[in-house]
């Protein structure tokens, strides 16, 4: 029965993590470790101003109502427009006034350490961009889209020392007598820009017009990101009847992107690990949410919006919030309804929270997130005390009377059921369960998986020092040292069990926390900082138990 309990534990562990981590990576396109298939070979996005690009509204993107006048194909580009704010470097075209590359001043790039994020891009290797225009269903009324030329009003560009806010306005020249006006408000501390359009009818009747909100991206994962865990990449939504959800590129391309088409409420996003734009209209009312393949690998996800009817000499806004950065929890529930969902903690969300709460005020209290990883799991320990004892007094009756069992294997070896029969009996003497030691720790596993997809989720662990060579928790240990660590006290833990009466089993002990250890050589060293905590404080909880029974 040694044997059955220890075999449970590994089995449960070890298994569990392994397709937790295999699932997640097919369900993200990445290659099975059983064989299944790989993910498609990266292609480059369409270049700007290729037909993939120009999307909205002649291609499919946000589709064009029956009898919308076709617009052109997209020029080649326009005036670029550059506005620095204290976070970001946002660069606007002109044609369409589209945002097509945005850079996060306070975030280094993992892959590129000289260089800040980059986040919203277009250029030949990859396309992430956000666009608005305006559509309609009325025949012979062309209106201004995203591939509508716009000229930008002069002002300032960069937000000075002392000044909250800079404004950015683009207006396109009248077709047919009807304008679009187009305002980013940027303000200081604030990722999130506020994004005005008015629609000015100076025609001679009357015009219903519907604003899209659209983020277009290649279905390309982010540069540098890790085969040995995997986070998701593409669109995601909210409402308030179906709540979030993340839209696969596959199910785009197969024309099977199940999710809400309309709602009275709602946003969408654009998600990869730690970072995530969102357009945002808070104001109750009726919207569409669309989502198209629009291009070779470029895809996009659109929400369009009635603006209602306009009458001649008349105008028309609607307010919306354009967020571009990174996946700060506290920020993100601050915005709108359901954004913090952007930050993805899967199915353990209702335990993640709390316990990212928790991490949040002992950094804020101690300064320094390694150490409040470490607070962190000494207080998990702490509640678990007594249900670790449990487990830890079993697994040591059961190393006291391993030899007795042993002795007794060898003498029945022969007869099975006899053996099993002597076995039992040593258990009933003794008063030893053999699965004694499983209960306790499968209570406690799906905190201990919550709180690894907190760490694996954070953005706050980006670039934050613990002490001496680690210097960002998020990237892997330089030097391998944690790791090597963690991966000796998983042995330490194997030789304070008792050991397995089957030499093969005993051999597999010993190989697991050696195949398992590989895998957080390539983790970020927050992960394996907090799994080496949580065992040195499991060996020095089993080994005090053992010495109380004399069992050392």
């Amino acid at each position: 029965m040694t044997d059955i309990r220890r075999t449970i534990l590994w089995v449960v562990f070890v298994t569990s993590l392994f397709l937790l981590w295999d699932a997640w990576n097919k369900h993200n396109g990445q290659p099975s470790l059983f064989g299944g298939p790989a993910r498609p070979a990266a292609t480059a996005a369409s270049a700007p101003g290729s037909a993939a690009s120009a999307g909205v509204p002649t291609a499919s993107a946000v589709q064009t109502p029956a009898g919308a006048v076709p617009q052109p194909a997209a020029p080649a580009g326009g005036e670029q427009v550059v506005v620095t704010t204290d976070l970001v470097k946002a660069t606007f075209d002109s044609i369409g006034g589209q945002l097509v590359r945005l850079e996060l001043l306070n975030y280094r790039d993992a892959n590129h350490p000289d260089q800040n994020v980059v986040l919203l891009d277009r250029v030949a290797a990859r396309e992430y961009v956000a666009q608005t225009g305006l559509i309609t269903g009325q025949a012979g009324v062309a209106l201004p889209t995203h591939l509508t030329p716009m000229t930008v009003a002069p002002g300032a560009r960069t937000l000075a020392d002392g000044q909250d806010s800079l404004t950015l306005r683009f207006e396109t020249a009248p077709l047919d007598g009807r304008r679009l006006v187009k305002t980013y408000t940027f303000k200081r501390g604030d990722y999130a820009v506020g994004v005005r359009h008015e629609f000015v009818n100076e025609g001679s009747t009357p015009v219903t017009p519907q604003l899209y909100l659209q983020l277009a991206r290649d279905g390309n994962a982010p540069e540098g990101e890790s085969h040995f865990y995997s986070t998701f990449t593409g669109p995601a939504m909210f409402t308030s009847t179906s709540k979030y959800k993340k839209i696969d590129f596959k199910d785009i391309a197969k024309n099977d992107a199940g999710h809400d088409k309309t709602a009275n409420d709602g946003w969408i996003a654009m998600v990869q690990h730690y970072f995530a734009s969102a357009w945002i209209v808070n104001a109750e009312g009726q919207r569409e949410f669309r989502t198209a393949k629009i291009g070779d690998n470029l895809y996009t996800i659109a929400m369009v919006l009635p603006m209602g009817e306009v009458a001649p000499g008349a105008s028309k806004a609607l307010e919306s919030q354009l967020f571009v950065g990174p996946q700060l929890e506290t920020s993100l529930a601050a915005l709108a309804p359901g954004l913090e969902y952007l930050k993805d903690y899967g199915w353990l969300m209702p335990l993640s929270k709390p316990l990212f709460w928790l991490l949040d005020k002992l950094n804020s209290a101690i300064g320094n997130w390694g150490w409040a990883i470490v607070a962190l799991v000494v207080l998990l320990k702490i509640a678990f005390y007594w249900l670790n004892a449990s487990a830890y007094k079993s697994m040591a009756k059961m190393r006291a009377i391993n030899p007795r069992v042993m002795e007794m294997r060898e003498r029945y070896k022969d007869k099975p059921q006899q053996m099993q029969q002597e076995m039992m009996r040593i258990y009933r003497e003794e008063k030893v369960n053999p699965l004694g030691g499983c209960l306790p720790i499968l209570i406690q596993m799906p905190f201990f998986i919550a709180l690894y997809w907190v760490l694996l989720s954070s953005v706050e662990m980006r670039n934050a020092p613990w002490i001496g060579w680690i210097t960002d928790l998020s990237a892997k240990d330089p030097w391998f040292i944690l790791p090597i660590l963690m991966t000796a006290s998983s042995l330490v833990q194997v030789a304070l069990g008792a050991k397995p009466p089957d030499p093969m089993q005993a051999r597999l002990m010993w190989f697991m926390p050696l195949a398992f250890g590989v895998m957080f050589f390539f983790f970020p060293a927050g992960l394996v900082l907090y799994w080496l905590t949580n065992n040195v404080l499991s060996i020095a909880q089993q080994w005090y138990i053992n010495k109380k029974l004399g069992v050392a």
